[in-house]
């Protein structure tokens, strides 16, 4: 790989003067902050351990900051960018200021929910400055879609990441931490605080590492059928499973009989379940029972991906 020169990445000056030329205004809908420190997206790469022959797929790369510095350390990037202006804007930005990387990268215009395939040898790694708003949703589908993604590095609220990475038992621990762990070994890898940003958020970030599982959790039960009890487990997460259950099983006993077949205690709540638990319950679903398991279409988390609630 050939060096880059030290000032290819881009400062807070820099950031400002791109936004200030583009007309470019964070704007909250977006959930949009961009990052202006060089020093904190090359401490992501590292974190990420970012290699010399991955290929990276990159969402929300905004303005290019965490871009640059990860064309500096893999052999291809895909960023994917919703935003016109923005979209238009960053091939411009690598080639001016990484020339020669700029064949090394590829852009996506287009919402990232919707995305089913991406130009170029297939992804190795995901790392991104995930929008706050879509963040969950967002991980959860790029981990379906994209089985070869091998090692992710997101930088997300606080508090997201401190769901993420919850285990069973912990009074964050839900939707999100089972749905990511299905996929991976999760944990939190270190935070960032408030003035890397512009604009400054009103929270506080952190990063969240992503190792994909070796071995796919062992269960005949699919993963919609699983993703369908913990969603179901978490809807009422204050009663036990035996009564969250009922409207999945299609009554009180017959989530009961589930939950005994699976060695679970009726009495049981859905925060102290491991996500191979919550595949042992699918598995022993009542024949017969309701479909609402296609509440949580592969690819498309249910409305309770991104919260307890």
């Amino acid at each position: 790989m050939s060096s880059t020169e030290p000032d290819a990445l881009l400062g807070p000056a820099d950031i400002r003067d791109l936004a200030a030329k583009l007309g470019v205004r964070p704007t909250k809908q977006r959930g949009q902050n961009f990052v202006i420190d060089a020093n904190t997206v090359r401490r992501i790469v590292r974190t990420a351990e970012v290699r010399p022959d991955d290929v990276v797929v990159e969402v929300g790369p905004g303005l290019g900051s965490l871009t640059l510095a990860l064309l500096e350390a893999a052999d291809r990037v895909v960023a994917v960018e919703i935003d016109d202006t923005l979209a238009a804007a960053l091939p411009a930005t690598v080639a001016a200021r990484m020339p020669e990387r700029a064949d090394r990268f590829a852009l996506v215009h287009s919402d990232a929910m919707l995305v089913t395939e991406l130009p170029g040898p297939a992804p190795t790694a995901l790392v991104a400055n995930l929008p706050y708003n879509v963040a969950v949703p967002v991980l959860l589908t790029m981990l379906e879609r994209f089985p070869s993604i091998e090692r992710t590095l997101v930088m997300v609220q606080a508090e997201v990441a401190d769901r993420l990475a919850a285990r069973p038992g912990n009074k964050v621990y839900g939707v999100p931490s089972v749905k990511a762990n299905w996929y991976a070994d999760v944990k939190r890898a270190g935070s960032i605080g408030r003035t890397v940003f512009w604009p400054a958020p009103n929270v506080d970030s952190g990063l969240v590492s992503l190792v994909r599982r070796t071995e796919p959790i062992r269960t005949t039960a699919s993963r919609r059928e699983v993703f369908a009890v913990v969603d179901a487990a978490f809807a009422q997460r204050r009663k036990t499973l035996r009564a969250a259950l009922s409207g999945w099983a299609g009554s009180a006993p017959a989530a009961e009989a589930a939950l005994v077949a699976a060695g679970i205690s009726p009495q049981a709540r859905g925060e102290a379940l491991t996500v191979e638990e919550f595949a042992a319950i699918a598995e022993n679903k009542p024949a017969g029972s309701g479909s609402s398991e296609d509440r949580s279409a592969e690819g498309t988390p249910s409305p309770n991906a991104g919260s307890d609630a």
